[in-house]
């Protein structure tokens, strides 16, 4: 029984350390910065096609991210291959995951619907609640605790946003503002995982006892 807590808890390990190269990190930066730039184009473009303009930003972004893990990530980490338990676990939260994208969903068509007779706060207190909750899911069934942070920080977002609006007369809500700031840290923070992960799991001939046997 021991052994098998103890294959259990290196599993989790490993697992987790999946998320410490800082590209999810930078992804999620770059996705929340959308929502600090895409304010100013709503004007010309409108509500909708100012945000999915850059659906080919996000998807240069996440290939980009796909190939750095690919040449630079994989030959220092390797690639770790899971148990039942863990493809179980994820499985369950695919289902959850898929629940509450219904429910947010619905959310969303209604916000959409009544825009004009809701009230903004009302909007914002909806977005921060569906972000709140689906972080803190994918935080929970991943393990990677990141996430907890993140979606407290994109949670309130928009709620200071519109306290700044309301008090201070800062433009689009406050958006650039808040969602700026939001999207600095994670990619900031994506950064500096990434850097530490080059650095700490240099490439097998990058080794000294490598080096060494080269000659080096």
């Amino acid at each position: 029984m021991s052994q098998k807590v103890s294959l259990k808890e290196t599993e989790q390990r490993v697992f987790r350390f999946v998320y410490q190269d800082g590209l999810w990190d930078i992804c999620i930066g770059s996705f929340v910065l959308v929502f600090a730039i895409a304010p100013f184009l709503s004007r010309s473009l409108g509500d909708f096609w100012s945000t999915a303009v850059f659906v080919p930003f996000w998807a240069i972004v996440f290939a980009v991210a796909w190939l750095v893990r690919k040449r630079v990530v994989v030959p220092r980490v390797g690639i770790v291959t899971f148990g039942s338990w863990r493809k179980a676990r994820m499985l369950t939260f695919s289902v959850v995951v898929l629940v509450f994208g219904l429910i947010s969903l619905v959310l969303g068509f209604h916000s959409a619907v009544f825009f004009d007779a809701v009230p903004g706060w009302v909007h914002a207190a909806r977005f921060s609640f569906i972000i709140l909750v689906g972080f803190s899911l994918a935080g929970y069934f991943t393990g990677f605790k990141r996430l907890y942070l993140y979606g407290l920080l994109i949670a309130l977002a928009p709620l200071a946003g519109e306290w700044f609006y309301t008090h201070t007369n800062i433009p689009h809500h406050g958006y650039p503002v808040t969602f700026g700031l939001t999207a600095g840290i994670a990619i900031c923070i994506g950064l500096v995982k990434f850097i530490q992960v080059v650095r700490n799991h240099p490439l097998p001939d990058e080794t000294p006892f490598a080096q060494e046997a080269n000659g080096g």
